[in-house]
């Protein structure tokens, strides 16, 4: 990096040291360099005026042409106002200050042509504009417009030290003006420059911020999204390259007697296309010698768990220990049950361990998974402690992975001298986009089928006013033998949030539904363990008709034989959440349903997400609207890999940029796996030298 571009934001013309530090806490601009990089977030263009009589409530900015025809003040306590009267030939409206009320009384005069530029508000049925942005118009003015206006992003803390976005647009002026091409050298090789028609970094870095014209914008956004992503992809793609070359990996030689028996005998039904593509691509990552580390993505109840049983019997059948990790004790709890009985009179010594087996017991699991007489041990993050030894660990298997910090999924790769073999797993489909940015440096596998007989789950909105009308369907599926989930977002009511919550929703269910006829199960995160379990237990073995129960159910309960759910003040949920609790029902043959409980003032995202839920059951094409409604920040577990943090770039519109960007990384390590070719000297020197270090994880 430039010299220019290291020195500290306080040390530019009309920052100073107190200026300095906001910026530092408030903007996170330490640098020159980081001010140059703090791009704006939309533009305005001045060059437009517009006549008052357009006016309208979906107006955004505006700028208009007119005079002002008069003051007045208006005092509130210690407080002044300023309104104004401003006019044009079509029409009046108020203009409002509530701040440097002297100020604009000494600079403004009436019956001046002036340019007002502004937000317009309605109040008491009347267009007015707050502190809008006023200067004479003059002649220079009539010729030159004023142009793309760029708009920067603040917080109230610098807006109240003039750090707003005009302030913010002063300070970037002057650090471009002084601005030389040698302070922003270009990085990327000749030929991708040419490839893509790229224009300079300098060139961009200018127009980015100052665009002369719509079309120099444009081209300086597309330079730096693509330089933003191909960076990303470039340093992803590193990661798995020199893992692949690095990390040698445990050859599985053979299918055996294991495998084959549980496939041909145990196995109580037929495994999908997918399913068996799946298991080909693990099949084939265990004869390179590689470690595989690969993502298994698949939608709720498309069948994960057998894949992942039988990838464990393969390490199995080769002489290696296997271990399940999963994030919760009920989902550990479901899995050995299932595993446990899927295995039944096979010899293959399955065992569990959680921060509730204590004393003895938990002993006699160390020492005999250290001894290599457990072979498939799962387990929750107890599972990652020094005390925890196998043998001799081939296969990692870690459910709902997004759960895990990369720290703590890393773990497991110290237990065994050459690294074993990883399947991260995960019930939230993640978008295309995303897998390639935060799991680029994965090999991904997808189950994008269900199995057959599996009917899609009808899910339907329904407001408050019809709950008498839910509780008679809730009835006659009751009646039917069928079982029921409800399902609350809060434990005790928030005073800052109008919810129901989970003990006044059980006290009202328990009314409607009375014993002995009923039986209601109640499970939350803050109950003891042992008592979860065995609410948990009443419901899978029938002894209760309805479980009210927070989202510490959203993963892992499988009770083929629940039919509905009801989702509690639904418009609280993101789409992700909403799909996987629906996924806890139509795990059986018959028809299940999911209700999704609302008030009756919805706002426009609410809507969309309901409406979303209620037209599919595609958990992919839900996870690519979620990403739409949320951005990439907000999605689970992308926060902690530290890439998802883009400065200009979107994962949801520049979907063809990541491709491009993606194919180009791609072939360039291709060719120069090292970035050792002369023409790659600067782009090495910069990756070095200007990218933050980022904490990939041996397991993303």
């Amino acid at each position: 990096m430039s010299t220019l571009l290291q020195s500290p934001i306080e040390y530019l013309k009309g920052v100073g040291p107190p200026k300095g530090e906001l910026m530092r806490k408030e903007l996170q601009v330490h640098t020159f360099g980081e001010l140059l990089h703090y791009y704006p977030f939309r533009y305005v263009d001045r060059s437009i005026i517009h006549k008052i009589k357009e006016l309208n409530p979906l107006t955004q900015y505006i700028q208009l042409k007119g005079k002002i025809t008069g003051f007045r003040q208006l005092s509130m306590g210690k407080q002044k106002r300023l309104l104004a009267t401003f006019k044009d030939d079509t029409g009046t409206v108020e203009l409002i200050w509530f701040q440097s009320v002297d100020f604009i009384l000494k600079t403004i005069q009436p019956n001046v042509e002036l340019l007002v530029f502004g937000k317009p508000t309605i109040f008491n049925g009347e267009f007015n504009i707050a502190h809008p942005e006023v200067e004479i118009f003059t002649d220079e003015l009539k010729v030159s417009g004023k142009g793309l206006q760029p708009v920067y992003s603040s917080s109230e803390k610098a807006k109240k030290k003039y750090l707003d976005s005009k302030g913010i647009v002063r300070l970037t002026h002057v650090l471009v003006a002084q601005l030389k091409e040698k302070d922003v050298p270009e990085f990327l090789p000749k030929a991708i420059v040419q490839q893509y028609r790229l224009c300079s970094r300098f060139e961009a870095m200018v127009q980015i911020h100052f665009p002369k014209s719509e079309a120099l914008l444009h081209e300086a956004q597309r330079r730096l999204k693509f330089e933003e992503l191909f960076l990303i992809q470039l340093q992803v793609l590193k990661v798995k390259s020199n893992r692949n070359e690095i990390s040698k990996g445990f050859i599985f030689e053979k299918i055996d007697n294991l495998f084959d028996h549980f496939y041909h005998k145990q196995l109580k039904f037929e495994l999908t296309g997918a399913q068996k593509r799946v298991l080909k691509e693990i099949r084939r990552d265990t004869l390179t010698g590689k470690q595989m580390n690969r993502l298994l993505q698949g939608d709720v109840g498309s069948g994960k768990t057998v894949v992942a049983l039988l990838s464990m019997l393969m390490a199995i059948d080769n002489g290696f220990q296997a271990c399940l990790m999963a994030p919760t004790e009920i989902l550990a709890n479901q899995h050995y049950e299932s595993i446990t009985e899927a295995l039944r009179g096979m010899n293959v010594e399955v065992a569990l361990l959680t921060g509730s087996i204590k004393g003895k017991a938990r002993k006699f699991i160390l020492e005999n998974s250290a001894e290599g007489k457990i072979h498939i041990l799962i387990g929750t993050h107890a599972l990652i402690e020094d005390s925890v030894v196998f043998k001799n660990i081939g296969m990692v298997v870690i459910d709902e992975q997004h759960r895990f910090g990369v720290a703590q999924r890393a773990a497991l790769w110290t237990k065994n001298e050459k690294p074993p073999h990883i399947l991260v797993m995960t019930a939230t489909p993640i978008p295309r986009t995303l897998a390639m940015t935060i799991y680029g440096d994965l090999d991904v596998s997808v189950i994008d089928e269900l199995p057959p007989g599996r009917k899609p789950i009808r899910t339907v909105h329904r407001s408050d006013a019809e709950r008498l009308r839910v509780f008679g369907f809730m009835q006659e599926e009751i009646n039917k033998g069928r079982q029921i989930y409800i399902v609350y977002p809060l434990i005790e009511e928030s005073e800052a949030m109008d919810l129901k919550h989970l003990m006044d929703g059980y006290e009202s269910i328990s009314r409607a539904f009375p014993k002995p006829k009923f039986q209601i199960s109640i499970v939350h995160g803050r109950m003891r363990s042992a008592d979860k379990d065995y609410e948990m237990q009443r419901f899978v073995k029938g002894e209760t008709q309805i479980m009210v129960a927070t989202t510490v159910i959203e993963v892992g309960v499988n009770v083929p034989n629940a039919s509905v759910m009801i989702i509690e003040n639904a418009e609280r949920f993101g789409l992700s959440q909403l799909h996987q609790l629906r996924g806890r029902v139509g795990r059986g043959a018959e028809q299940s349903f999911c209700i999704l409980m609302t008030g009756a003032k919805l706002s426009h995202d609410s809507k969309q997400r309901i409406s979303i839920m209620c037209k599919t059951n595609d958990g992919f094409l839900i996870a690519e609207e979620d990403l739409k409604l949320r951005g990439p920040g907000d999605i689970q577990g992308t926060q902690q890999s530290g890439v998802v943090n883009l400065r200009l770039a979107d994962l949801v519109h520049d979907a063809n940029v990541l491709e491009a960007a993606r194919t180009t990384a791609q072939n360039l390590l291709e060719n120069d796996p090292s970035l050792s070719k002369p023409e790659h000297q600067q782009l090495l020197q910069f990756l070095k030298e200007e990218t933050k270090e980022k904490i990939w994880g041996k397991i993303s």
